[in-house]
């Protein structure tokens, strides 16, 4: 196991053509932290960087104390799960889990109890026979993990391990995952577009937008605290509904609707405001300013609903009980949570926060 540090690392193609701007963050030993963002975020180009995989631009990289730039990535004793778990189809599942010792040279019999003993732990035990052709996707995506454990690596790195599995499996993984580092407590490092999975996976999470790393936190304080409209409007399901206002003294203006800016945030805030208002902390009781639309959509999905409508020129979505009888057509009156709204400057796309 091993602490991993990045140290302003950057990366470019050509003078103008930069896809990591200098990302800043001490990984703890033993702990899980996940990189998460859209499509094209360079949340995969920083991960293989820490792999050496690709090199850097400018820059530090430590694992374990020992800077790496320069270092081979067979010799930076880490180990990669891929998205497309590249299994060698024409071996076993044993073969395929014990070839990265046999290549290194270990002898057979502790190669036997490695990959015996990571079998039992990922429970493939019965499938050591099988050709990758005959196991499910699941399965071989236990197969592609286990070929990581048996290298007993001081880092452990996933490039978006998940994405080709269906929603169930993905879920049992997310599980499979957990419980596999709670037991290991192995350095991790886990890319995903997918914000659930960083919010159910992670200790702590880096929310990656354009090569930027815009925060760094444990996912709770992340959802509860974003720091910018990305950060808000990436994090969170249904993402936070966001509305343009215009100041007016000590008030918002969301086109008839006065919301008060807290007395913190007066001396920050220019004349656009944007508001931001979580769809579960829209709720018909309580003493916030209230919201009135009518309902464009409703989205039943059991447990919850999701009721869709215009508002101040945009749109807005409310969490109602997936037993609500609100349909589409009606008029809702909801009242923001005080203490829930959030605020923005629109120019920098910032949260607001006192001086």
């Amino acid at each position: 196991m091993a602490e991993i540090v990045l140290k302003d690392v950057q990366k470019s193609y050509t003078k103008d053509v930069r896809v990591i701007h200098g990302v800043n963050v001490a990984i703890a030993d033993g702990e899980f932290i996940v990189i998460v963002g859209p499509s094209g975020c360079g949340k995969s180009t920083l991960l293989r960087m820490i792999a050496g995989l690709e090199t850097i631009t400018a820059g530090e990289i430590s694992i374990g104390g020992r800077v790496v730039n320069q270092v081979e990535p067979k010799d930076r004793n880490i180990a990669m799960v891929f998205q497309n778990y590249a299994l060698y189809p024409h071996m076993s599942v044993y073969e395929n889990m014990s070839y990265g010792l046999r290549i290194r040279r270990i002898p057979p019999a502790e190669i036997k109890e490695r990959v015996e003993r990571a079998a039992k732990i990922l429970e493939l035990g019965p499938f050591l026979q099988r050709r990758p052709r005959e196991l499910s996707g699941g399965q071989r995506q236990r197969v592609a993990m286990g070929r990581a454990i048996v290298r007993e690596p001081a880092a452990f790195l996933f490039d978006e391990p998940l994405s080709n599995l269906d929603a169930k499996l993905r879920v049992q993984m997310r599980l499979e995952i957990q419980k596999l580092h709670r037991r290991l407590k192995t350095t991790s490092i886990f890319v995903t577009h997918d914000q659930v999975e960083a919010m159910t996976l992670a200790d702590r999470m880096i929310v990656m937008n354009a090569g930027v790393a815009e925060q760094v936190g444990r996912p709770i304080d992340v959802y509860d605290d974003p720091e910018t409209l990305f950060v808000a409007g990436f994090i969170g399901s249904p993402a936070m509904n966001f509305i343009q206002g215009q100041r007016v003294g000590d008030e918002v203006d969301l086109g008839g609707t006065k919301v008060p800016l807290p007395a913190e945030l007066r001396a920050r805030a220019g004349e656009k405001v944007v508001v931001g208002i979580r769809p579960e902390h829209l709720t018909p009781l309580g003493s916030g300013p209230e919201l009135q639309f009518m309902v464009d959509t409703v989205e039943a999905l059991g447990a919850d609903a999701m009721a869709h409508g215009a508002f101040a020129g945009g749109t807005v979505v409310a969490r109602m009980d997936g037993h609500s009888t609100v349909k589409p057509g009606d008029a809702l009156r909801l009242r923001a949570m005080p203490g829930r709204i959030y605020f923005f400057d629109a120019a920098t796309g910032k949260r607001l926060r006192p001086a």
